[in-house]
């Protein structure tokens, strides 16, 4: 049985509904399907102690985003603003768009 493809794609609005980070809301930078985890934007910082050299030009304590499990985010909607599921609608044309649950509205422009 393969892995389902995940309904949350870059650029998509997230709210975290899990966890230390619960309520935050924030734009997706990146989706690893393979892993089943997302990175958010501004969302479980994180401290990295690096050795300066020939990719980092300064040493030191560096900040940043690190994954959360594709579980723990919800998409929010654009219309009607709230954290909803994404459903699937076949459009006349043939082609695959997200809708949102609570709206019915396309996500996806």
């Amino acid at each position: 049985m393969g892995k389902k493809h995940p309904r949350i794609k870059k650029n998509d609005k997230v709210i975290v509904i899990t966890g230390k980070e619960k309520g935050k809301i924030g734009a997706v930078l990146k989706v690893d399907p393979e892993k089943e985890r997302v990175i958010v934007e501004k969302i479980n910082i994180v401290k990295k102690h690096a050795r300066s050299g020939p990719t980092t030009a300064q040493g030191g304590i560096i900040e940043k985003e690190a994954p959360l499990h594709i579980s723990n985010v919800m998409i929010v909607c654009n219309k009607c603003t709230e954290a909803t599921r994404v459903g699937m609608r076949i459009l006349e044309d043939g082609s695959k768009v997200r809708v949102c649950r609570k709206c019915d509205e396309p996500m996806d422009e």
